[in-house]
Parts: C-alpha cells; structure tokens; sequence
C-alpha cells in the first residue's frame, strides 16, 4: 500500500488486483444484482483511487478498503431505493465456494463438488446455509430474511453442515 501511495505503478496495480475478491465479496453480500454490485465495484475502485493520498500506512489496509466498499454499496442502494429488495441465490457467493486463484486442478475439483453439493440440498437448508454462513448475517435478519423462526434457521444450517459434512466424509 505504502509503494502504491508513493507511486509505484506495479504496487498499485497490484493492490487493486489484489483486493478486486475482497470487493466483489462485500458487494455480492450487500447488492443482488450482479451488473449493479459489479458497478459498486467500480465505484469502490475509483473512490480508493481518488482516496489514496488519505490512507494512513500505519493502520492495516483491508478495513480501509472494505469501509469504501461498504459506503459505495450504500450509496447505489440508497440511489436505486430501498424498496427493491435482497433477494440472492446461492449462485451468487459462487466465489465464496470456489477454488482460490492458483489452486491445484485437484482444489478446482474439490470446489466444483462443494458447489454440487450445496446445489443438491433442500432449499430451505441452501437458504440458511447462504444466511447464516455464507452471506455472515446476525441470526435474527437471518430468520427474518428466510421466513424462518430462528430455531427453525439453526436447525437448517445445522442440517445443511451435516449433510455436506456427511457427503465428504468429514467426521462431526
């Protein structure tokens, strides 16, 4: 962060490579539309441009970053209006389950059939599975999201774990 500041093209480059999943990851967690948070991407990018002057190199960059995104995700969804809605399938953290970048072909096969198999479990458990888990909600929105009383999520995710823990051998 500190090259990128100092103006080391490479350094910035790489940043912004860098924190591109993080980015997608907050705005796939705040907005449904793909093309929209997509665009919240963007914003975020051009705002961590135009702020990079701000940044204190002493404090660790990812809060910082992630505090930009936040705010950007905010602003479009105040911008689009608050009546639209959050609506996401489990197909929309398909980065959260997909292999990192540089994974062996052997990781890409583990994430494909951890991708399957959250796609084979009943609804209401891939739902409390994207709640709960995958999108980190408080259990109450969670519950309120889901349609679901809060035992009822807990349950839910607690089936949907087992079941994927049971489909891969993984002991409890």
């Amino acid at each position: 962060m500190a090259a990128a500041q100092a103006g080391d093209a490479r350094a910035y480059d790489l940043l912004l490579r860098d924190c591109l999943p993080l980015l997608r990851a907050i705005a796939r967690r705040r907005i449904a539309d793909r093309h929209e948070a997509e665009d919240a991407v963007q914003d975020t990018l051009l705002t961590i441009h135009r702020m990079l002057a701000t940044y204190d190199p002493t404090r660790p960059a990812r809060p910082w970053i992630a505090a930009i995104a936040e705010r950007r995700c905010v602003d479009r969804l105040r911008r689009r209006g608050r009546g639209a809605g959050r609506e996401a399938s489990i197909d929309d953290h398909a980065e959260s389950l997909a292999a990192p970048p540089g994974a062996t072909g052997e990781d890409r096969v583990a994430a494909r059939q951890l991708r399957e198999a959250v796609a084979d479990l009943p609804e209401s458990q891939r739902t409390a599975l994207r709640l709960a888990k995958l999108e980190d909600l408080p259990l109450a929105e969670a519950a309120a999201r889901s349609g679901l009383s809060i035992g009822a999520l807990k349950v839910a995710t607690h089936r949907a774990l087992k079941t994927l823990r049971r489909r891969f051998g993984v002991e409890d």
